[in-house]
């Protein structure tokens, strides 16, 4: 067989695929970047972050329009054309994925449309439109991400049964929808079509939504969500589900017992599994975990030496950043550069309405592994930024080590929480102190503020807060 020769091989490419093929380039490597979509940018850009925020901010502003009448601007009720607000999230998606395709050109990187299946350890063919196509290199990294799990009970064959993907197509507004499960992707898609006219029941199994998060940052979100949503309801879990006409009977069951209700259309929002179906791996020494991810090592290498592996089909939190970290990793290992997944602070930020951002240790995971952690707050009631624009339902906290006075994490809920998140990032990967973040100047009025008071108040001097002074 004739056989494409490079240095590297990237399989997917979305923001992990194609930042390890754009740095290995950059880094002087032949690379063939293998995607099975026509478009570029993987589920992220297309069936996930940017798709859910361009609505996120569409109904945002339908939101505000309504919420402005007391400050004395009145606008008519919103008229929502869903076919112009798909063309526009589109419109969107075909920018970036074209802007992409425009970086990988000026980088040499040669892009190849199609299925990747590893004949061996060095060989992957490739089941493109034109053909087979073999690959021969000499590493690959696997990229090749997940997808929304569907679990049998829910999996119908009734497009009415919506996982993310499908939800973000916006084909129609349902008059009552269910959502099932409170992680962020449920209530970030809950927040969409809540806005948009839906009435939104969300269910979770757990005893809140949004686990993960400390309570204290997601009680805004409770609130917001129980003034916007039909119901939520917690410790509640669908044990059944029916076509029945144009609507899902589903059965659902909590301590109150079980009820039966009908559905114009149902979200299942579950969690994601790892896309190594059919991928030839067991024709390599690649081995997976008992939920399919693929094993990798601190330096991203699989269990055969020639193949990596990053983002989530690695494991670990499915973030698209936290996969173009894990691409500069493994590229940096090949290159010969020493290079690790260690003590990496990843943020996360739930896009609902407030935001929550945090990073590093949390006050709950602090408690649970028994880590002596001291607290310090700001309430954006304080905040004259916040005030200006009446969102004052925010919270900044910090998580500092009593000994050195090290932050340790810090954690957000507010509106815009995520553009905050990463100055908290950046103090806890450079081991700033508290001191460090108090003495900062900040620029007022801004929401940042908000980080600077929160150190200053845990030494008792914060300006526009009152708490008492730390025993030295």
């Amino acid at each position: 067989m004739d056989a494409i020769k490079t240095d590297i091989v990237v399989i997917g490419a979305g923001p992990g695929g194609y930042a390890a093929a754009f740095y290995a380039a950059d880094k002087g490597k032949k690379v063939i970047l293998i995607e099975r979509e026509k478009r570029l940018g993987g589920v992220c850009l297309n069936r996930g972050c940017i798709p859910s925020k361009a609505l996120l901010h569409a109904t945002k502003v339908m939101q505000e329009a309504k919420e402005s009448s007391f400050r004395g601007i009145t606008f008519g009720n919103p008229v929502l054309d869903v076919n112009k607000m798909r063309s526009w999230k589109e419109g969107i998606l075909e920018k970036l994925a074209g802007g992409i395709k425009s970086l990988a050109s000026m980088r040499k990187v040669d892009v190849m449309h199609g299925r990747g299946y590893f004949e061996d350890s060095q060989t992957l063919r490739v089941e493109t439109p034109e053909g087979q196509k073999f690959v021969q290199f000499e590493k690959a990294i696997i990229a090749v991400g997940s997808k929304p799990a569907l679990p049998k009970i829910f999996d119908l064959g009734n497009p009415r049964v919506m996982t993310s993907t499908e939800a973000l197509e916006i084909e129609d507004i349902p008059e009552n929808l269910l959502v099932i499960g409170g992680g962020y992707i449920g209530m970030e898609l809950g927040t969409v079509y809540a806005a948009l006219g839906s009435k939104v029941v969300v269910v979770e199994a757990l005893d809140s939504i949004l686990a993960g998060a400390d309570p204290d940052l997601v009680r805004p979100v409770i609130r917001y969500a129980q003034k916007n949503f039909k119901e939520i309801r917690t410790k509640t879990k669908v044990t059944y589900m029916a076509t029945v006409g144009k609507q899902i009977k589903v059965i659902v069951e909590n301590e109150a017992g079980k009820k039966e209700e009908l559905y114009d259309r149902v979200l299942v929002s579950v969690g994601r599994v790892p896309n190594c179906g059919d991928l030839g791996l067991e024709n390599t020494k690649v081995t997976r975990d008992d939920k399919g991810f693929i094993t990798v090592t601190a330096q991203q290498q699989t269990t055969d030496p020639d193949i990596y592996a990053i983002g989530d089909i690695a494991g670990g939190v499915m973030l698209a950043h936290k996969a173009s970290k894990e691409a500069r990793i493994a590229v940096d290992v090949i290159t010969g550069d020493e290079a690790a997944f260690e003590n990496v602070i990843i943020p996360a930020v739930v896009f609902t309405d407030p935001e929550i951002a945090w990073a590093g240790l949390t006050e709950a995971e602090a408690k649970a592994k028994g880590i002596e952690v001291n607290i310090s707050k700001f309430p954006w009631g304080a905040s004259g930024r916040a005030l200006s624009f009446d969102r004052t339902d925010g919270l900044t906290k910090l998580i500092v080590d009593p000994e050195t006075e090290r932050i340790l994490g810090v954690g957000l809920v507010g509106a815009g929480a995520g553009e905050l998140i990463a100055e908290g990032t950046l103090a806890i990967e450079m081991a700033a102190t508290v001191r460090d973040l108090a003495e900062t100047v900040h620029p007022h009025p801004t929401l940042s503020e908000t980080l600077m008071e929160s150190a200053e108040a845990y030494f008792g001097v914060a300006t526009h807060t009152f708490s008492k002074k730390r025993e030295e």
